[in-house]
């Protein structure tokens, strides 16, 4: 069976920033291999410069504010504007 989908390449890394705190903090989302499949994060600002450099990333340009969103398109930073019962 063929398979439609190239490889994935481990050795790729990704960073999408996605907001910068007044505390210094970065927040961030880091993928291995798939820039679609990530985790956010959030660093200081020089342990993010370093975790950068270490992991040698690709950066991504920020997501379009103004894309049409779906049930699936959440942050964990969106938890703090939304109250839970």
């Amino acid at each position: 069976m063929t398979s439609i989908h190239p490889p994935l390449d481990t050795a790729r890394r990704f960073v999408r920033l996605s907001g910068e705190r007044p505390n210094g903090f970065v927040e961030f989302e880091f993928a291995i291999g798939e820039p679609e499949i990530f985790v956010e994060m959030i660093l200081g600002r020089e342990a993010f410069a370093e975790f950068c450099t270490a992991n040698r990333v690709e950066m991504l340009p920020p997501r379009d504010p103004d894309a049409p969103a779906d049930d699936w398109d959440w942050r964990l930073a969106d938890a703090t504007h939304t109250r839970f019962k």
